[in-house]
């Protein structure tokens, strides 16, 4: 019984970590307590994490953004201490450690409770000032829980990392000098974990169950949505894409086109089939040899060209987002306006969701959608001036992106264009980057004005943000549509230890003044913020809703167009059901 009670006695010693300051015994599984200045460091990120950022962000997200800065704030807190008690020999008394800790769990509890109860009441007036009900379920044990559980599980593997990595060290030291031992040491640590987490966690991982669920998706059609009989069509009569290729979003897109009776009823004036031409990233069997990008431009001209798109009065070029997404009203507004005389042509790239495609198929966004961009205007080149439709470009989001990229430059775009509209640009994107670097002084970069708005404007609120400033509009025009509260455009990774200008004195009109920076917190709040903003309504977060109208009658009016047309399709386009 003795020897029993002992080796009991020695199992649960192994358990038990011991102070911070000592060398841990090998018989040690848990090698220590959390370092308290660290801890507190954790809990301080933690609080700030409560603060509000671009859109309301639910309770569980409140959670997780709470544990993954908590976590941070641990790892930096705990470097803080070590430099410090390399530095300071001193070290503070048993007693003395034991009424910090005792102070800790005392105040810490009842001022994360209080903490996370005005977070709720912040992220009640965030969601009024952007037009949602002010009722929030918010539920703080659950929030502290979620953060508490989350920083426990990367504190440990964070500490498996290091146990590992000592061990490998200590048995390189038997056969190596030991500086050479804890240089190859930490080398190979750090190959082995990045790996692990590229390719196992994340490629194989990640990526692959984001593939797999797109790839049902793609194969999929959505309810309502059928094979269309307009021969000016991709997947209609006499097609060279079969409507099974098209993939999800080009389903959408070609079979909820509008017919010329539909488009009649609200112009009461006779009107076209419009065209859309949509290219999916399955490259047809005739094409296989050739250059996959080439191929699917080539494939492009040929259906414009049998549905005569090159003979209507506007040409849309559509970018499209990493699922192949195409904004409806962003294309149905144009038809609309110009009685079904346009034609819209888009390429796919990917059918991965937008976020993914941003990691893995960035660049193929651009590649894809500037081979159709140049053979476009190889084909526009060989008609005689006068008859040439006016070439437009859009796309929102990634979208947006790709129509960037094919450009480089807002000189290219203004030059080679009759005009453009981009919504929702992400940050990343070098014309929207361009023209806020170089935006006229004075002006916020969440509403930049570039050279006085003789040729492009941005607008959240377009019926009255296109009207300033007062000069007179140039043509060709540009219209960037940038919400003030939308995270796809603001999100950085210059936002771990760089604030932003959007948080500068004057804040934009749906951008709470509770809002604020910490170095790492206001990253991952901005990260999170990109995952839900499509949770709001528009003009805020991700959501454009139908400003297009405004943009193209900003861009490209028809003759004769007037405001008042404007606000007649705006408001029929907003009484519509929910398009695709």
């Amino acid at each position: 019984m003795r020897n029993l009670g002992q080796k009991a006695k020695s199992l649960g010693k192994a358990f038990i970590a011991q102070p911070y300051w000592e060398r841990p015994a090998e018989t040690y599984l848990v090698r220590r307590w959390p370092d308290l200045f660290a801890t507190c460091v954790a809990t301080v990120f933690f609080w700030l994490s409560l603060t509000p950022s671009l859109v309301p962000r639910p309770w569980l997200l409140q959670g997780v953004v709470g544990g993954i800065t908590a976590a941070i704030g641990y790892a930096l807190g705990s470097l803080l201490s070590s430099l410090f008690r390399w530095v300071v020999k001193w070290r503070p008394s048993e007693r003395a450690r034991a009424r910090c800790w005792l102070g800790y769990w005392i105040l810490s509890p009842i001022l994360a409770g209080w903490l996370i109860s005005e977070s709720a009441h912040m992220q009640r007036q965030l969601r009024q000032l952007q037009g949602l009900p002010p009722s929030l379920t918010w539920h703080t044990p659950m929030i502290g829980l979620i953060a508490v559980a989350l920083w426990l599980l990367l504190l440990m593997a964070a500490r498996g990392v290091r146990l590992g990595s000592s061990t490998f060290i200590h048995w390189l030291g038997r056969a190596l000098p030991r500086p050479v031992a804890i240089g190859i040491g930490l080398v190979v640590s750090a190959v082995v974990v990045s790996t692990a987490l590229q390719d196992v966690v994340f490629e194989r991982g990640v990526i692959d169950i984001a593939d797999r669920i797109a790839k049902a998706t793609n194969n999929g059609t959505k309810d309502g949505i059928h094979q269309p009989t307009s021969r000016f069509v991709s997947g209609g009569p006499g097609s060279a894409m079969e409507w099974d290729d098209l993939g999800f979003q080009g389903r959408n897109f070609t079979g909820s086109v509008l017919s010329g009776r539909q488009i009649s009823q609200f112009t009461k004036q006779p009107a076209r089939e419009p065209v859309r031409v949509y290219i999916s990233s399955s490259a047809p069997e005739a094409f296989e040899d050739e250059e996959p990008f080439q191929a699917q431009a080539k494939l492009a001209i040929s259906e414009l060209k049998r549905t005569g798109g090159f003979e209507r009065e506007v040409l849309a070029i559509a970018g499209t987002t990493g699922s192949g997404w195409i904004d409806a009203n962003t294309v149905e507004s144009l038809e609309y306006m110009y009685g079904g005389n346009t034609a819209t042509v888009a390429v796919q790239y990917s059918y991965l969701p937008s976020w993914v495609s941003f990691l893995v198929d960035k660049e193929k966004a651009g590649k894809t959608t500037r081979a159709l961009v140049d053979a476009v205007r190889t084909e526009l080149d060989t008609l005689p001036a006068e008859r040439r439709p006016k070439l437009a470009v859009t796309g929102e989001s990634l979208g947006a992106y790709a129509i960037e990229d094919s450009y480089k430059t807002v000189d290219t775009l203004l030059g080679e264009t009759d005009g453009a509209l981009l919504l929702g640009v992400p940050n990343f994107s070098p014309i929207a980057r361009e023209l806020r670097e170089r935006r006229d002084e004075g002006s916020p970069v969440w509403r930049p004005e570039f050279e006085d708005g003789r040729n492009v404007r941005f607008a959240q609120f377009p019926a009255e943000d296109l009207k300033r400033p007062q000069a007179q509009w140039g043509n060709p025009r540009a219209v960037v549509l940038q919400n003030a509260s939308d995270a796809i455009v603001w999100w950085s990774p210059d936002l771990l230890l760089e604030r932003p200008q959007w948080l500068n004195q004057p804040l934009g009109p749906d951008i709470t003044p509770e809002i604020n920076w910490f170095p790492f917190v206001n990253f991952w709040q901005t990260t999170v913020d990109m995952a839900v903003s499509y949770g709001v309504q528009a003009p805020h977060g991700h959501r454009y809703g139908t400003g297009s109208v405004d943009g193209w009658a900003a861009v490209l009016p028809p003759k004769g167009w007037t405001p008042k047309d404007t606000d007649r399709l705006r408001a029929h386009l907003d009484a519509r059901p929910t398009p695709y």
